[in-house]
Parts: structure tokens; C-alpha cells; sequence
């Protein structure tokens, strides 16, 4: 039976350390400023970004993975004898899915399964770090894919945004978009729902927007444990810790993630974003 390797994108954002453990493979995603086009999280990373976003006036522009990228990526694995799962950003937000698929029509290869997360952020990286560890276990390329799809069902994120601008502007928005208009001191919270961006609430500062993160996934995994927690932020460190640290003592997790929001990522939500991945038990 050959090794099955796990490959997602940029938009999952997994701490580098735990990409390592598990070898697992990233397709950047693009990041278009300008006349200048770089990879994500490769020729430019989060606080490069965002310091740079903060005094930018030509604000930047995403672009899928190219289906050459895939390619590349897909062969050297291959090359390896090697089975592959593509775990990748929701189809509802990105064009990611349709490029990897045909780098494999281009490589002919009938080992390479292509899944949509779903999702995105820490959202889609506890499904890719599930199926590595189920892989690295030494699970077949089909038991893989069946923990992918058991764990999308367990997976959420929720986040707080400083403004809906920049999701708007993208167009990576859906039922949010009856939160423009607001007052500026209401901060919109949303979540990732059936693969695209839905409105949840809006409260009153940003304290609370933070706060009410927390109690929002307690309504949503209460008596599913163990529980996986990640925070995930867009320059806003600080404000991430200290949530991680509040939502665990509170929710008590089994594994607790602090994450970046990449750069494209970033390109849509906008920096101080903040949010609260999890991902329950069966």
C-alpha cells in the first residue's frame, strides 16, 4: 500500500511547526499588489502584510493557486510513489478546487483525490491535520478521505471583524452584507457556514465582539468532546492569546492552535481580525 501525502493550501494557515511533523505539502495561494505578484506565505508573509496594507494606497487583490502550481507540486509527490489527498479552501470561495483538478487531469493520475474543505483558515486546517496524523498512521489514501469528510462535520470558525469592507469589496461575502451601514462602533461577528461567509451577530465594541467569539462556540459544541481549539488573527496577536487562552480555560480543549490569517486571507477580512476555530469529537 503506498504512503498517502496531504496537501492543502495557503488558507489553512497550519503553524509551521506542525506542517513539518506531518509533511504536509502547501500550494501558496496569490497575492496580487500592484505589478507586483507574490506567493502566500512565501515571498511575503502576515506581518510584512500588514504593515505594509496599513500605509497602502492600492490596496491588493487575491488569485486562486495556479493549476501549474498544482502540478508541480503534485508531481514531485508522485515521483515519490506516493498517494495523494488535496484538502483545499471551500469551491464557494475560491477557484482552487477547479485548478487542481486539472493539474491532474494533466498528470493522468488516478491516486490523487481532490476535497473540498469546505471551509477555510484553522476551519480547513483541523481537517488536513486529521488526516495527517491518520496518514502518518499509515492509513490508506480512501481512510484518509473518510476522516477528511468526518471531521468537516465536526469543523466550524467564527470571527470578529473590525469592518466589512474589505469582505465586501472581494465579494467573498453573503448574508453579511446586511451588516453594512452600521454604526462604527458595531463589530459585525461571522462565521463560515455551508462553505461561505455568513453573517452571525453584530454587538457593541470590540471587548465584547471578543467575548461573545467565545460564547457562540460553546453554544455550538456543548456535550461534543474532545474539543480542538484554534485562534486565528490578522495582526492582532495580543487579542488572539489572550482569547485562546480564555476560551480554553473556559471550553477546555484538547489541543489549542494559534494561527496567522494569511495574507490573501487578509486581503479580504482585513487586519484585527480575529477568530475561534474548532473542531469537535464524533
Amino acid at each position: 500500500m503506498s504512503k498517502v501525502a496531504i496537501v492543502t493550501d495557503s488558507v489553512a494557515y497550519i503553524p509551521k511547526e506542525l506542517l513539518v511533523q506531518y509533511n504536509i505539502h502547501v500550494a501558496p495561494q496569490i497575492l496580487v499588489w500592484g505589478n507586483e505578484t507574490y506567493l502566500d506565505g512565501v515571498d511575503i508573509e502576515p506581518t510584512e502584510f500588514y504593515i505594509r496594507l496599513s500605509t497602502a494606497k492600492l490596496m491588493p487583490a487575491s488569485s486562486q493557486v495556479t493549476p501549474a502550481i498544482f502540478y508541480q507540486i503534485f508531481k514531485e509527490i508522485l515521483d515519490e510513489g506516493c498517494d495523494i489527498l488535496a484538502i483545499l479552501v471551500s469551491e464557494k470561495l475560491s477557484g482552487t478546487l477547479a485548478s487542481a483538478f486539472q493539474a491532474r487531469e494533466m498528470l493522468h493520475a488516478s491516486n490523487i483525490e481532490i476535497f473540498d474543505s469546505q471551509s477555510a483558515a484553522m476551519a480547513m486546517g483541523f481537517q488536513v491535520l486529521e488526516a495527517a496524523r491518520a496518514a502518518q498512521a499509515g492509513a490508506s489514501l480512501a481512510e484518509c478521505k473518510a476522516v477528511a469528510e468526518a471531521a468537516r462535520e465536526r469543523v466550524g470558525v467564527i470571527f470578529a471583524v473590525d469592518t466589512l469592507e474589505f469582505l465586501y469589496r472581494g465579494g467573498r461575502i453573503g448574508g453579511g452584507t446586511r451588516f453594512l451601514g452600521t454604526a462604527l462602533n458595531i463589530k459585525p461577528i461571522l462565521e463560515l457556514r455551508d462553505g461561505r461567509v455568513e453573517a452571525v451577530e453584530r454587538v457593541r465594541t470590540r471587548k465584547r465582539s471578543l467575548a461573545r467569539l467565545i460564547e457562540l462556540v460553546d453554544e455550538r459544541t456543548k456535550g461534543k468532546r474532545p474539543l480542538h481549539l484554534a485562534t486565528l488573527h490578522a495582526n492582532a496577536l495580543s487579542d488572539a492569546t489572550e482569547l485562546l487562552e480564555t476560551a480554553n480555560a473556559a471550553l477546555g480543549a484538547v489541543e489549542c492552535l494559534l494561527s496567522e490569517v494569511s495574507p490573501v486571507v487578509g486581503t479580504h477580512t482585513g487586519p484585527g481580525t480575529v477568530g475561534l476555530a474548532y473542531m469537535t469529537g464524533a
